[in-house]
């Protein structure tokens, strides 16, 4: 059996195909495109006609790859972007035509179990732990429990109003960055994680998302993306502080082609890379695993639960 999952987010539009393998979901393809669907929502509220034009394009491409690996089942979900943004509906119809499902607009409740089913689907972990994602117009942490059986429960979710695109197009100008819009940036970021209640002894991290996974390929100096290099990946508060500043300090056209690098995803990674450390410093935690798997492979895991 197989199957397919994309998700369509504010920043990039995520692909999984897989199948079925000794009762274990193994993936045949996996596709990660920026499209920013989310441009200029956070100040416009609606979905700009070229950004719409990108992710259409985008799911082009991926029928035809779903197609060409005879798909028996498939699904395909939408975020934040959607869920803020007027002229929405237009949108879907186009995708609908393309994909022949029509995506579904999930809550947050929604996005939160799918992304922390999918994070934790090949690592080892157990007890507390903390799901967190950095997308382009959100972020969302989940906060819950694995037991020795790999069974786990969710005790609490949360999704702020902080991604990378957004607090990347409210406060960031100049090229590189000047102080006081990074220091504006931080300031944002401490204020929202900052009444939030994560401070919890021994709880593992773990970053999903192309914030967290990217910051680790830089960090590694990967010179292609490799998934398996990424996937339980650890980064210290101390080495995402020192990314964050080193990227700070280099223009745009330099982040651009450091090793690790996704090119599109160049103007956005400060703002990211400052949220994640703002994440690490308010939980007060010393390190973070970052999982190459989110939310894709927890809508899949549901598609071949009723199989395995």
């Amino acid at each position: 059996m197989k199957v397919a999952t994309i998700d369509i987010g504010t920043n990039s539009v995520l692909l999984l195909i897989a199948e079925i393998h000794n009762h274990q979901l193994v993936a045949l393809q996996e596709e990660s495109t920026i499209t920013r669907l989310g441009q200029d929502v956070d100040h416009s509220r609606r979905l700009h006609p070229q950004a719409i034009e990108r992710t259409i394009s985008c799911l082009h491409r991926y029928a035809e790859a779903i197609r060409g690996h005879g798909v028996s089942q498939m699904d395909a979900v939408s975020t934040s972007a959607t869920r803020d943004a007027q002229g929405v509906d237009d949108f879907l119809d186009s995708a609908e035509r393309v994909l022949g499902v029509r995506p579904r607009i999930i809550s947050g409740d929604t996005e939160a179990r799918l992304s922390f089913q999918g994070a934790l689907s090949g690592l080892d972990v157990q007890g507390p732990v903390m799901v967190y994602d950095v997308g382009g117009g959100s972020t969302e942490i989940v906060l819950g429990h694995v037991d020795q059986g790999r069974r786990w429960h969710i005790e609490a979710s949360h999704s702020l109003d902080i991604g990378c695109v957004r607090l990347s197009e409210r406060h960031i100008r100049s090229d590189p960055p000047a102080e006081v819009e990074l220091t504006n940036l931080r300031t944002e970021a401490a204020l929202l994680f900052g009444p939030m209640s994560l401070d919890a002894p021994a709880r593992t991290l773990i970053g999903i998302g192309g914030t967290v996974t990217t910051l680790a390929a830089v960090h590694l100096g990967l010179a292609s993306y490799d998934p398996t290099k990424i996937h339980g990946a650890l980064l210290t508060t101390t080495q995402i502080s020192r990314l964050a500043s080193r990227l700070a300090q280099l223009p745009l056209a330099e982040r651009q082609i450091l090793p690790g690098m996704e090119r599109k995803r160049a103007d956005v990674i400060i703002a990211g890379a400052i949220i994640v450390e703002q994440i690490l410093l308010s939980t007060k935690s010393p390190e973070t695993r970052v999982s190459n798997r989110g939310l894709r492979w927890g809508l899949a895991l549901d598609l071949i639960a009723p199989h395995v």
